[in-house]
């Protein structure tokens, strides 16, 4: 297809750029490469040649094309801007000191300075930025989520930009990105892509075979667009078509030249982060014109309200359970979350097992806030990220295997954003049984652990797995649930309580000799490590913890102080930086006496078998822990 019979969409009814308005904004792009090449300078670091190169591309668009109130970043309606090429933040500040909300004080002499918040890379520590990126395959998996709220639960005309290198088109996720953008029709979303050809270490892979850059596009569904990156009339068509079909995405493939505007740099090799020394900054400043301070103001957004209004406060009927009810823990997560559908700014994401996960009942509750991202666990987190922009509760669930490794820099990311996120992880640990080690999660309580602002819980029956779904939902930050595959026996009540940083203590008693401390699967087999051991005369008591992060530190140390310091930790996961650790480390911040402790984990690599075959010789089952109490107390 040629570029030509690429661009066959009908315009929307948009006056034509004008010679006046051609003129404001070459002067406009050029005081985006001044500005770009001056906070650099001054900071002795940053990416200006990846902001020289899209100078043109973002000046049209904030000119002629993007609908935003700067005074109200909030306001509903408001189009999206996201730089999935994080790196070129001098470009993005210099925008923003275009439109008038940084100033040339805080451009020029706060970036990447301690304690600004025009950082490296753009975070939400600005209220214009809606996520934070720099690692780079990101932004536009996320401007999917903003689009599917866009088009689906907001029903709002806001349009959603995204700025992409054409290095970062080497990651899968770009990919995943256009074929969800085109399985739900997003026409409300485009791609721009800075096509200068040169990355951080010599040519991208396709270089500037834009032909071969379109195909790809046009395979997964998007509409492709080949321009001249650095000709205002062809950017501003380009934008104009890209708003033309509803129900189909656009990528713009923009050919461009690095450095654009500096000649000793342009489409040169080997300048990519780097900041132009003040000698060269000063020439390419005074080549380009010298300093200047156009504003421009962009236009508004047409007045909306968004189809969908949260209301927390919505009559939420939990499921109910009997003690001695034997019920998987996943299958109260469906229940539960099927029950917050009664809120509607709840949504489930799933990835294509909502059958086994049980987070496919949310459709039959609530199904058009029910979305399938299929086998594409990258653009699941993304999804609830971008969704989480929107103001959206947003649910994503997989295998706990898949559902943080695979996508685990999307969860790392989120907790730079600063977004607030629910993910559910089902058949974790050794406890699933025959699918053996590859389907066996065994990091993610140690992966989830280590993210900025997460929440980690391990309830071990259907009433905690209910209330900790419902706290989930108004918990900020990044919170993780995991839950087992196996029905196992209801212990609680209906009306018990499990509030965050708790933990739930069974058999406690002046004379007890020895703790046992589980979640999940494992406090099942301390309960019953507990009954043998009482009917040996030894008495213990048992530990349910189920809010591994934040956890109960003064119950621990209390413990701690009337055990003797005997502790038993069981868990279903490798030792490294699970339950043992978290235990361990919650004790090392207080005054404690010496320590007794066993720690008891998978320590090798598992294999098939029955669950309990595995947990018995991963050697986490009740008569192991029956052993290593044994073993502390001189029994």
């Amino acid at each position: 297809m040629t570029d030509q019979q690429r661009q066959t969409r009908v315009p929307m009814n948009t006056v034509p750029m004008t010679t006046g308005q051609a003129g404001v904004i070459s002067t406009l792009a050029t005081q985006l490469r001044v500005d770009s090449i001056r906070c650099s300078t001054q900071a002795a670091s940053g990416h200006p040649t990846s902001s020289l190169s899209a100078a043109d591309l973002m000046a049209v668009l904030l000119e002629r094309h993007l609908r935003y109130d700067w005074d109200r970043p909030s306001l509903p309606n408001n189009d999206h801007l996201i730089f999935s090429k994080g790196h070129a933040s001098p470009l993005l500040y210099s925008m923003y000191r275009a439109v008038g909300v940084v100033d040339e004080d805080e451009l020029i002499n706060t970036y990447r300075q301690f304690g600004s918040r025009l950082e490296g890379h753009p975070t939400p520590a600005l209220p214009w930025v809606d996520v934070a990126t720099g690692s780079l395959g990101q932004g536009l998996p996320d401007a999917v989520g903003v689009s599917l709220a866009g088009r689906y639960l907001d029903r709002l005309p806001y349009h959603t930009w995204v700025l992409c290198g054409d290095s970062e088109l080497a990651e899968g996720s770009i990919w995943e990105a256009l074929d969800k953008a085109a399985y739900y029709k997003l026409g409300n979303l485009t791609a721009v892509v800075d096509v200068n050809r040169l990355g951080q270490d010599g040519p991208t892979e396709l270089q500037w075979d834009m032909d071969r850059y379109a195909r790809r596009v046009e395979a997964f569904g998007a509409h492709a667009l080949v321009i001249d990156g650095h000709d205002l009339a062809a950017i501003d068509e380009a934008l104009t078509l890209a708003r033309s079909d509803p129900d189909q995405p656009t990528v713009i493939l923009a050919k461009t030249i690095k450095g654009k505007g500096v000649p000793e740099l342009e489409d040169k090799n080997g300048w990519h982060g780097k900041a132009l020394p003040p000698d060269m900054a000063e020439r390419a400043v005074a080549g380009l014109g010298g300093p200047s301070s156009l504003q421009i103001t962009t236009a508004l957004p047409e007045p909306g309200t968004p189809a969908i209004t949260p209301n927390p406060r919505a009559a939420v009927t939990l499921p109910r359970w009997e003690v001695g009810d034997k019920v998987a823990t996943r299958a109260a997560f469906g229940a539960a979350v099927s029950a917050l559908a009664a809120r509607p700014e709840v949504v489930v994401l799933d990835g294509e097992v909502g059958n086994s996960t049980h987070a496919g009942e949310f459709k039959d509750a609530a199904p058009e806030r029910y979305f399938e991202m299929f086998i594409a666990e990258q653009q699941l987190i993304a999804s609830a990220v971008g969704l989480s922009v929107r103001g959206y509760i947003a649910f994503a669930a997989s295998f706990a295997a898949f559902l943080i490794s695979r996508p685990f820099d999307f969860i790392r990311m989120a907790g730079v954003s600063q977004a607030s996120i629910r993910l559910v992880g089902t058949h974790a640990g050794v406890e699933i049984g025959q699918d053996g080690p590859s389907q066996m999660a065994l990091e993610d309580i140690a992966a989830m652990r280590a993210v900025h602002t997460s929440t980690v819980l391990y309830p071990a029956d259907a009433p905690a797995t209910a209330r900790l779904v419902q706290t989930m939902a108004d918990t900020t930050g990044i919170s993780y649930l995991r839950a087992t595959r196996g029905t196992y026996p209801v212990i609680y009540g209906p009306d018990e309580t499990f509030p965050l940083g708790g933990c739930k203590v069974h058999n406690a008693g002046p004379d007890d000799a020895v703790a046992l401390i589980g979640a999940g699967v494992t406090l099942h087999e301390c309960l019953t490590a507990a009954d043998q051991l009482a009917k040996d005369g030894i008495k213990a008591r048992v530990i349910d913890l189920y809010s591994i992060k934040p956890i109960d530190v003064d119950t621990l140390r209390r413990t701690c102080l009337e055990t003797g310091g005997r502790i038993v930790v069981a868990e279903d996961h490798y030792p490294q930086g699970g339950i043992g650790s978290a235990v361990l480390e919650a004790l090392a911040s207080t005054n404690t006496p010496e320590l007794h402790i066993a720690l008891l984990a998978v320590k090798g690599l598992p294999t098939s078998g029955k669950p309990q075959e595995l947990l018995d010789s991963a050697g986490i089952s009740a008569p192991h822990i029956v052993a290593a109490a044994r073993s502390l107390i001189g029994a």
